[in-house]
């Protein structure tokens, strides 16, 4: 390929799986030869990593492929991942697509994009992931962030909660073998990186399509010599036993944030969205956290206004979530997905009552959040350094704690990746909370 057709710009929608493919596919496009450009006019390739998970990441991924295409008529443009996937079925998906590259098959986007130029009209690259497919082993020996590096192990869901279109277009679950990425994780350490974070699309489901566990990974990563912090992904409640809770507590280097995804606080709710575990078995798991780590950072996600929602269910889930006491609650309002249960369901909510009732738990969630930061006002923490940022005219280094609140402080020295012991003084703006060191 001529080097006027070498400029590539990239942009990505959507969770931590999908970061971590568009920068294992940015690699992979620099070790070929080509330049990395801004997502602007002037480059002659733009690729948009897409997301489908609600309608709102359907019309972000719609709008920034015609925005590609205004940017550069002439250009090719490529749509990878999930909301092209969704439409596996269709024609031609969108008059703005050149190269349509389905999930699974990120791995060959350099023979595609050579192909692409010997081919007339739009060029379709999907799996039926419908069927068993091989892990896509994408790798990674940098990536955007300098200090922090997440590492995808796992791809696909068994799960069939009745409100995601997740499984149709991720697939079944799949896991990358343990000594890949243990062979990632050595590459990062010897390019500096000291902390990672192990991310999947069903995360808890490491491993059991072959035969391992994600403990057993979770273990062996943490043997690795210069890994420094572990963090783990969205995590399912029932992957929290004793046994696991046990094991972690532990390991010094897993850090005590959890991510355990929740989506009600109501029984009955939980069961007409298929989610396989009861509030009481996830307050156990909380429990369990709870006794292994010293306050660890509990984060969930909550769905507001799923079908038939009642008011009385609502307050159930509030008042669940309001026990828990998350570090954080990210809350979304439930959206139809076409081609999942909850869409055929009866008794869709309004928009107005979904709003109302995302408004009140973002409040408590701000309340929870603040109650949970301003406890480590005077403790001893341990901060990972990461970059400056100008906060009313001064630099301040800023960083993370294991639990993985933000810390600024004050220092003439280079901190960046520097894991140093700090005491938090102070809030100042921003959730960033001041130390000393």
């Amino acid at each position: 390929m001529e080097n006027i057709r070498k400029r590539v710009a990239l942009h990505n929608l959507g969770c931590k799986v999908n970061a971590y493919e568009m920068e294992a596919m940015e690699q992979e496009l620099k070790a070929a030869g080509y330049e990395i450009v801004p997502f602007a006019p002037g480059a002659d390739v733009y690729i948009i990593n897409t997301c489908t998970v609600t309608n709102i990441a359907d019309r972000k991924s719609r709008q920034m492929l015609h925005r590609a295409r205004k940017l550069n008529p002439e250009a090719i443009v490529i749509a990878a991942g999930c909301y092209v996937q969704a439409q596996k079925d269709a024609g031609k998906i969108d008059e703005a697509i050149d190269i349509v590259l389905g999930n699974n098959r990120k791995q060959e986007l350099l023979d595609i994009l050579e192909n692409y130029r010997k081919e007339q009209g739009q060029e379709k690259v999907l799996e039926d992931l419908e069927k068993p497919v091989e892990y896509e082993n994408l790798r990674l020996s940098s990536t955007g962030e300098h200090t922090r590096a997440y590492l995808k192990v796992q791809d696909g869901c068994n799960q069939f909660c009745s409100y995601c279109i997740i499984p149709y277009v991720r697939g079944r679950v799949r896991s990358r073998k343990k000594e890949e990425v243990l062979e990632e994780v050595r590459r990062l350490v010897e390019n500096g990186y000291q902390e990672f974070v192990l991310t999947g699309i069903h995360l808890s489901s490491y491993g059991t399509d072959r035969g391992e566990s994600l403990l057993e990974l979770i273990q062996a990563v943490h043997q690795v010599e210069g890994v420094k912090r572990i963090r783990l992904g969205s995590l399912e409640p029932r992957i929290v036993t004793e046994e696991f809770g046990r094991a972690l507590g532990g390991m010094e280097k897993i850090c005590p944030h959890f991510h355990l995804s929740l989506q009600s606080g109501c029984n009955e709710t939980l069961r007409r969205m298929n989610r396989k575990y009861t509030t009481e078995e996830y307050m156990e798991s909380c429990r369990i956290l709870r006794k292994y780590f010293d306050d660890p950072a509990l984060t969930t996600d909550i769905i507001v206004g799923f079908p038939q929602e009642t008011e009385k269910e609502f307050e159930e889930s509030r008042r669940f979530i309001d026990q828990v006491g998350f570090y954080e609650t990210h809350i979304f309002k439930y959206s139809r997905r076409k081609g999942t249960r909850a869409d055929r369901m009866e008794g869709q909510i309004p928009e107005q009552v979904k709003t109302r009732r995302s408004h009140e738990l973002i409040e408590l969630g701000k309340k929870k959040e603040m109650a949970y930061m301003e406890a480590f006002l005077g403790k001893e923490v341990e901060v990972l350094f990461e970059e400056t940022v100008e906060i009313q005219g001064e630099t301040y280094w800023t960083g993370h704690t294991r639990e993985y609140i933000k810390t600024g402080v004050k220092s003439g020295e280079n901190l960046e990746n520097c894991i140093k012991k700090a005491r938090i003084t102070g809030p100042l703006k921003d959730g960033i909370f001041i130390c000393t060191i």
